[in-house]
């Protein structure tokens, strides 16, 4: 059993045979189908993590996920890349136009593809000084460091922002 913090009971994390994150506390007798959902995705993305049931109702609540164990802060970082989505921009090869709506040709880390900007408005900074872009379907990309980016990506991005 894991002890997350001393205001949390403690808990046993593992995948069933058909990959779900089951927890046990030490109250319950019977593993349950949880879902990790982070509080403050963006701003402290490694903190405030709510193991979810199936119902939608909080089971337990972690404070910082680095207080746990190795094993499973592990499944719950796992669990958290399988359900969000958020590629990065490693490089911006071309836009259509510099006024919007603009087609962008992009690589990410999960490979190349194109986004459509609708407006400088889907460009949000974040307080880390990172990037999130919104593209006319939804889709979010992220930046997190502009300054990495190479000089040419830099130079396409500041015509946006």
């Amino acid at each position: 059993m894991t002890k997350p913090s001393p205001t949390s009971p403690a808990f046993e994390l593992q995948r069933d045979e058909f990959g779900r994150l089951m927890l046990r506390t030490e109250s319950g007798v019977a593993a349950e189908e949880v879902s990790p959902v982070r509080a403050f995705p963006l701003a402290a993305p490694q903190e405030g993590i709510s193991l979810l049931g199936s119902d939608g109702h909080e089971r337990l609540w972690i404070a910082r996920l680095s207080e746990l164990a190795q094993a499973p802060r592990e499944l719950i970082s796992e669990a958290l890349a399988e359900a969000e989505f958020l590629p990065q921009i490693l490089r911006i090869r071309s836009v259509s136009t510099f006024s919007t709506p603009s087609k962008w040709a992009i690589d990410t880390d999960r490979g190349p593809t194109e986004l459509l900007l609708k407006g400088e408005e889907d460009i949000r900074r974040l307080p880390a000084g990172g990037l999130l872009i919104a593209d006319a379907q939804g889709l979010q990309f992220a930046v997190d460091d502009p300054k990495v980016l190479d000089r040419h990506s830099r130079k396409l991005l500041e015509r946006f922002l």
